[in-house]
């Protein structure tokens, strides 16, 4: 039996109309993932609406219309194989899908793919954009400098756009030695899957390629335990089972366990006795294993969703008020100081008060710009918050996997952000 690849998640980044969708298509179809007759079924459908070249938008824009319909997928539309990897694609064509996918465990982007057209250069939401994938840990990015063919393939063109690019990425922290860019056009083909003919100036790989430069994260293992509980079972003849992904640190058999906040918000002290992966006995779990593990000493009442399992030597932190980095992405009116939404922080929902807007920030340069009254769609902010319940949370600087966070109301995502600092309860003073 063939070896496994190894799985990266890829989220799609990138102004509106840069050819985010069309070079996605254009990249499953190149690479074998869509069959000609469907591809031909999405050139008929485009030149019925009009819309002539943009078959390969609808790859991605159909499937995202099946969503909102609520028809099931075949989930092959949206991976893809290079020869090293196998990529789920996030595609982020509104803030909205793009941050609930990038703040869920399960698709936490590994990497990223930044679309700039060479047309048009960096826009407001390429800047927004680009400090969402940093604010939410995506730490590898290629950027490609898209619609080339709408600038006669020319090299300076390019070359004043990557400028750009550089500069934007280096302010919110990325090492731009460590960026991939390439030239393509989405619509043309070039560079996407195959070599582009029309332009030899450039000598690097094509984006199929360069996926494979992409490297799996390292497991975080050399930190303390973390593993946010997503459910609770009492199973016959077992006992309890809480179930969960381990995030940070390694879980083994036999091993004393402490659940927080616990029942009382005190913290919970147990024994993990048996370890369960696809039912299959797990001599330990690793961060990204999804398992269940049978209990002792801990009832099935003093547990619940969104508490955290670690170790007795170094226990979950429950903040009783927190600072954190937040940039508003979608509210209808303004975030003011008594604002009392919920944080969807790991497994935990937990409505918290924002109880101060410590400062506004330059969501681009990061640059402080004092002390603002109010918070609007596209503000980056330092505020301090405090839950209304106990919640663990942890600083960026320490445990990133469980520093993040998105602010839902209503049904939609407002704000994003990740706690860079934290007054700790003390769990020793019961």
């Amino acid at each position: 039996m063939a070896k496994e690849k190894e799985h990266l998640n890829m989220v799609v980044i990138g102004h509106i109309d840069h050819g985010k969708s069309t070079t996605v298509g254009r990249l499953m179809f190149d690479s074998g993932n869509i069959p000609e007759q469907q591809l031909r079924k999405f050139k008929e459908m485009a030149e019925a609406h009009g819309k002539g070249g943009w078959e390969f938008a609808y790859v991605m824009d159909n499937l995202k219309e099946e969503r909102e319909r609520g028809i099931t997928i075949d989930l092959a539309h949206k991976k893809f194989d290079t020869p090293k990897y196998e990529f789920t694609i996030i595609d982020a064509p509104g803030h909205r899908d793009f941050v609930k996918n990038m703040i869920t465990g399960a698709s936490q982007a590994d990497c990223g793919v930044l679309v700039v057209a060479a047309n048009d250069g960096v826009m407001a939401q390429t800047k927004e954009h680009v400090f969402l994938a940093r604010t939410l840990g995506v730490g590898q990015l290629m950027v490609i400098i898209n619609k080339m063919d709408m600038v006669g393939y020319e090299q300076a063109k390019y070359e004043s756009v990557k400028k750009q690019v550089e500069g934007l990425l280096q302010t919110v922290g990325y090492k731009i030695d460590q960026v991939q860019f390439i030239p393509t056009s989405g619509l043309k083909g070039d560079n996407v899957a195959k070599k582009s003919e029309n332009m030899s100036w450039y000598s690097g790989p094509t984006m199929m390629e360069a996926f494979d430069n992409f490297t799996v994260p390292e497991k975080p293992t050399d930190l303390p335990l973390r593993l946010p509980v997503q459910d609770v079972y009492n199973i016959t003849g077992i006992g309890v089972v809480p179930v969960g992904r381990v995030e940070t640190g390694v879980l083994k058999p036999k091993e004393k366990i402490v659940a927080v906040p616990g029942r009382e918000g005190k913290g919970v002290l147990g024994e993990c006795k048996t370890i369960e992966m696809h039912h299959e006995q797990l001599p330990k779990a690793e961060p990204g294993d999804n398992v269940g593990f049978s209990v002792g000493g801990i009832g099935k009442k003093d547990l619940a969703r969104g508490d955290v399992i670690g170790h007795p030597d170094n226990w979950p932190t429950v903040a009783t008020e927190f600072e954190a980095h937040i940039v508003i992405l979608n509210h209808p009116t303004v975030v003011t100081v008594g604002y009392t939404p919920v944080f969807h922080i790991h497994t935990a929902q937990v409505a918290c008060q924002i109880t101060e807007i410590v400062k506004k920030m330059d969501p681009r340069s990061g640059a402080d710009l004092g002390k603002a009254d109010f918070l609007k769609n596209g503000d980056a902010a330092i505020v301090k918050v405090t839950p209304t319940t106990p919640l663990v949370i942890e600083k960026q600087s320490e445990i990133p996997q469980l520093s993040r966070f998105a602010i839902r109301d209503s049904g939609t995502t407002v704000a994003a952000g990740m706690c860079i600092n934290l007054t700790a309860k003390d769990m020793a003073k019961k």
